[in-house]
């Protein structure tokens, strides 16, 4: 069969292609202006995305069945209330989808954007992008989903919007998501995301690990399990008046102090032994325990190193890889997720090469679209259409 066409617009480093070439799609036009993710889709895909969109006029793209677009969300900040205007979208890019559509009139739409492009500026945002969509021609559905759903060890809410030319189908798209709730089978341990063997680059150093014992022996030994607030240790035995400080924060100040009263033998033995925390940076004496009782260690969760502390969670998924400026910490392993086990979480094969500098791979990995997701979402939203796909080694034709 002939392969469908696909075109994949604020490309980064190809999610979209992944999941379009897994099912079957055939990229003949990639856009993109980011240097070093440019590099990475050609090393990985053999195709030069150095086009800006703004730059390429209509006749310049190629005739394609999918548009693909992780769009970024410019503020449309009073786009619902520019009533006077004929264009609300002008000036963002989102216009460049629109008149790419208008032009080329794809069967099939599948953007991505953050979840809260839904209530950005009071639905405004979305309400523009919704009904322009409607007026060139499509019916769309929008999607929040996240790989969790799929099994994969991340929590990543997105939303999808999928759409198809309002001439081939132009009833009610659904989509079979599974449910959002249940995280119980989630484990990155059995989803074979980490390698037994990495470089000694991605261990926690002497004073991490000094940081993180200091604060599991503080957890085991507080009588206190579930802790709804951030731990402050500037608050234990504090007096200062709270009268001028914002209602939430003097709350946590309250509950801080409360905690150091309920257990202030204990932490006086603490504080004694740790020097009172003054061989640690600021940010590393304040503490977040976000796993509830599913742990009763900082060694069996995940951890980041974050501007407001130590931050604790549950080891059933990741949180969401954004740009990922607080590299997860694996706390079995004493060491940081590593590029390849990042590009596991977003889906992208072995075969994928990440881009030699780990800043930028991290950055690309926690900017990218999650390749499954959006093959899970695509091979529902062509079913509604006369699309030939290839579904896993058998093609399937609709």
């Amino acid at each position: 069969m002939s392969k469908f066409k696909y075109i994949d617009l604020f490309s980064g480093i190809g999610g979209f292609h992944q999941a379009m070439k897994n099912l079957g799609g055939e990229c003949v036009l990639a856009s993109e202006i980011d240097e070093s993710a440019i590099n990475t889709y050609m090393k990985n895909y053999g195709m030069n995305s150095a086009y800006d969109i703004n730059d390429i006029k209509n006749d310049e793209i190629p005739d394609h069945n999918v548009l693909c677009a992780g769009f970024p969300c410019q503020a449309f900040s009073k786009a619902g209330k520019q009533m006077g205007f004929k264009d609300p979208t002008k000036g963002t890019l989102f216009f460049q989808i629109k008149r790419i559509l208008i032009s080329k009139q794809p069967e099939y739409i599948v953007l991505e954007n953050v979840r809260n492009l839904l209530s950005h500026d009071h639905h405004n945002t979305w309400n523009v992008i919704a009904d322009e969509l409607d007026k060139v021609g499509y019916n769309i559905r929008a999607i929040i989903m996240s790989p969790h759903q799929l099994g994969i060890p991340q929590l990543r809410e997105r939303v999808y919007i999928l759409g198809i030319r309002k001439d081939i189908y132009d009833g009610e798209l659904q989509f079979n998501v599974p449910d959002k709730k249940d995280k119980s089978a989630l484990n990155a341990y059995e989803a074979a995301i980490f390698d037994e063997l990495v470089d000694e680059k991605y261990y926690i150093n002497e004073q991490e690990e000094a940081v993180l014992e200091c604060w599991n022996e503080f957890y085991q030994g507080i009588n206190l399990k579930i802790i709804g607030f951030p731990v402050w240790s500037y608050e234990f035995g504090a007096t200062y008046p709270l009268e001028d400080y914002p209602a939430w924060k003097a709350e946590f100040c309250r509950k801080n102090r409360k905690l150091y009263e309920d257990n202030k033998e204990f932490i006086d033995g603490w504080l004694k032994k740790w020097n009172n925390l003054n061989d640690f940076i600021p940010t590393n004496r304040k503490f977040e325990w976000q796993a509830g009782t599913s742990i009763n260690s900082i060694w069996d969760g995940y951890i980041q190193f974050r501007p407001s502390g130590i931050r604790v969670k549950r080891p059933d998924a990741f949180p969401a890889l954004v740009a990922m400026v607080q590299i997860p910490v694996i706390g079995k392993y004493k060491r940081r997720l590593t590029p390849r086990e990042a590009a596991r979480l977003q889906s992208f094969p072995e075969t994928f090469i990440p881009d030699e500098n780990d800043f930028q791979a991290y950055k690309q990995f926690g900017n990218a679209v999650n390749v499954n997701c959006v093959e899970f979402l695509a091979k529902q939203l062509f079913q509604y259409g006369r699309m030939q796909v290839v579904d896993s080694e058998n093609q399937i034709d609709f």
